[in-house]
Formats: C-alpha cells, structure tokens, sequence
C-alpha cells in the first residue's frame, strides 16, 4: 500500500475566513487619522443598503490565528481594528481580539450591533452601528448590547434622511448614550446626506455627538486596501 506524506492541517477552532489584512490610516472614528492595520474578516448576515464591503460576504482566506498575528506583527502598529464583513459573525474573532490585545496593540472592533457583543475582550474599544431605519437593517438592532458598552467604546450612526436623523438623536436621548460611552459617531451616508447638511443639523441641536467623514472616502476613494 502506498504511503503519502499529509502536512498537518491546523483544527478549525484555530483558523479564521480573511478577506484582506492592511496597514493604512484609520478612516473614521476616534482614532480616525492614525496608522492602522485592518483585519477584515469575511461573511456578514446583514446587507444594509449603503455596505462599501460587500466585497468581503463572500471568498477569503482561511489562515491561523497565529498566521494573522504573525502578519499584523511585520506592519509593527500600535492600532489595529478588527472589521468585515461582520467579524463577531466568525466565533474565532473572540479569542483573536484577546490575542491581539495580550500583544499590546491598541484594538478596536467595528461591529453591526446586530450580534452578541457581550464575549468581546474588555480592552477592546467596540464601534458598534445603531442601524438606522435608512439602512434597511434597522429590525436587525440588538439593543441588549447597550448594557455592554463600556465607557471606551463608540456608538455609530449613519444617516440617509432627515428621518434618520431625527431617529438617530432619538436612541441618543433614550439610552443616554454620550453619557456611557466615549464617542457617538453621526457619519452621512455617501450621496444620500451631504457632510455639509449633516454639520449643519448637527450644530442647530448643538448635539453631544461627533460629526465624521470617511477619510478613507476622499483620500483613496473606497478602494479595497486603504
């Protein structure tokens, strides 16, 4: 009988569905401006009308947790953000981002809302999307993640319409959101709500709330990679 040489193959519950890992400015957010590597995992349950990824629903490269850490570790970052897709849809984002926050990075998440955050490592800052009624995904909002988020984490917004605007100032008023966490992100949604419209709704209510464009928009243009 003949005999073949197998190369080991790392256990599932080690591995992780990656569409691109990248070193690039951080487009939005807090630490919107800073050298960042992205870690974007592939899949997503949701299909909000506005996505700019849905690129990554799909395809990607199955590697090990310790294969991405290897490759976060060669951009040498101080940040990295773990994002999608929809990460927290892969069980293994869990122990990643504590694998990434034992290495000494500063680690934020970006997430739907519409999944459990409540396993998420401590020391992560979560960007957690409150979906609008814009979005089409608003029924997908899992409002028990408030009582998760911690005071370094961010809530954010993206408006289409007047409607979600006044929606949106709503949900900050009902769950005292500027009062619990860092950062509430109110970003127009591209060539629906123009910057300059939502600056100036904004500043009328003179809200608790940063007002944000996507940098990786202007700079780059949305291209996959930056």
């Amino acid at each position: 009988m003949a005999c073949f040489a197998v190369t080991p193959v790392a256990p599932m519950k080690d591995t992780l569905r990656i569409t691109e890992i990248f070193f690039s400015l951080q487009g939005e957010a807090r630490t919107a401006g800073l050298p960042t590597v992205f870690v974007r995992l592939t899949g997503c349950p949701l299909r909000c009308q506005y996505c700019d990824t849905a690129y990554a629903f799909s395809g990607g490269e199955l590697l090990t947790l310790d294969a991405i850490l290897e490759q976060v570790a060669s951009y040498r970052p101080r940040y990295v953000c773990v994002t999608g897709g929809e990460p927290l849809a892969q069980p293994n984002c869990i122990p990643l981002l504590e694998k990434l926050c034992d290495a000494g990075y500063e680690v934020s998440l970006e997430t739907s809302g519409a999944l459990d955050v409540s396993a998420v490592d401590p020391r992560v800052s979560k960007v957690v999307d409150l979906k609008t009624p814009g979005s089409a995904e608003m029924g997908r909002n899992r409002y028990e993640n408030i009582v998760h988020l911690r005071p370094h984490d961010q809530v954010k917004f993206v408006i289409c319409s007047r409607e979600d605007y006044d929606w949106s100032v709503s949900k900050v008023i009902q769950y005292g959101l500027a009062e619990r966490v860092s950062e509430v992100l109110f970003s127009p949604s591209h060539g629906q709500v123009s910057g300059r419209q939502l600056a100036e709704w904004v500043i009328a209510d003179n809200l608790p709330v940063r007002m944000q464009l996507q940098l990786h928009k202007i700079l780059w243009n949305d291209e996959p990679g930056h």
